[in-house]
């Protein structure tokens, strides 16, 4: 394992070679409590692994939280959880200033107090049951790293990623994130219910009074290198064209497809395109090696991460509404076009 060695020491080939590997271990602790969802948590490592924001959009009770505070334990970060509720202000993500008393000197002095933000790892659990000013907290974190209160600007340690939870909005208390925000999460997990056979194997894990142990098996100093050499996986000029056409086909206008001439109001701008592109890197590398035998990104990895980079990006318009068309149909429809086999 490189884990063992100097992480400065190593080359950037060595690092690709590894993030595979790391996959299969963090897979491995992630399956002591996480039962079934491979789909969802390969996606969410893509996510990660780019260095990207991740929103997991599902019913509540579907191991959402559970996923990705075991994630945080694999992987060594130092977690921190927001419970997300109508009452919830900007302060309480962020931070705030009080009013200090040095009982010796009897002087006073303002001394910022850190929020949850300032964390490696955060959990925003459903964060579409605050309203959209508490909301707005996160959009300067997500996007630049940092924070200013009271005038000063803190930035946040490397990694900052943050995980969302979702409600669907069809449900009673939510408030739709704003659409500024939703384009700063690179993907959108669509989290559903387990088969019979894994609902019967959670049930039997979690009556039994006894809980798995995580370990750290991928430390925060590798995986800052593992992230920095994602973007160096070799991708083609084919695949950049095929991910700005699937992009531009999310757009209505005269050179439009059909599907979105007729289902789409807005579609989604040139960060997808940014995001299929490191989504297929962080997808090849993780699957395979992305090394000297893994190779470079191709459309099938493109295929891959398509739906979970686009579905929050695209806008349908009232006539899909009255159709009862979802934009996941719209996207599929159009990844299965310009992306065929």
């Amino acid at each position: 394992m490189l884990e063992q060695k100097n992480t400065a020491e190593l080359d950037d080939a060595q690092v690709l070679a590894e993030i595979k590997a790391a996959r299969e271990r963090l897979l491995g602790e992630i399956s002591k409590v996480v039962v079934g969802q491979q789909q969802v948590v390969d996606l969410m490592l893509t996510a990660l692994f780019a260095q990207g924001h991740c929103l997991f959009v599902g019913v509540p009770g579907l191991a959402k939280t559970l996923l990705v505070s075991t994630t945080a334990q694999a992987l060594g970060l130092n977690f921190n959880r927001i419970q997300f509720t109508p009452d919830l202000m900007p302060a309480d993500i962020t931070g705030t200033e009080i009013l200090e008393e040095d009982r010796a000197t009897g002087q006073r002095q303002m001394r910022f107090l850190e929020g949850p933000v300032f964390t490696n790892l955060l959990l925003a659990d459903e964060i579409n049951r605050t309203p959209p000013k508490t909301q707005a907290a996160l959009l300067q974190a997500m996007q630049e790293r940092e924070v200013s209160v009271g005038g000063k600007t803190m930035p946040l340690e490397a990694p900052f990623q943050v995980f969302a939870t979702q409600n669907p909005i069809e449900q009673e208390g939510t408030y739709p994130l704003p659409e500024a925000q939703l384009d700063r999460f690179m993907l959108s997990i669509h989290v559903g219910y387990p088969s019979a056979d894994e609902e019967l194997e959670i049930v039997r894990r979690t009556t039994m009074g006894t809980q798995a142990e995580v370990v750290a098996v991928v430390s925060r100093a590798l995986l800052l290198r593992m992230q920095q050499v994602v973007r160096q996986v070799e991708v083609s000029k084919e695949v950049m064209e095929a991910a700005v056409k699937l992009a531009r086909a999310t757009r209505p206008g005269p050179q439009a497809p059909e599907v979105t001439k007729k289902w789409v109001a807005w579609g989604a701008g040139p960060r997808a395109s940014q995001y299929l592109v490191l989504g297929a890197k962080a997808w090849a590398a993780l699957q395979r090696g992305a090394g000297p035998e893994g190779g470079a990104a191709r459309i099938s990895d493109l295929r891959q991460v398509a739906s979970a980079v686009l579905r929050h990006r695209v806008l349908l318009n009232f006539q899909a509404e009255a159709a009862g068309v979802d934009t996941a149909e719209v996207v599929a429809e159009l990844v299965r076009e310009v992306l065929p086999q």
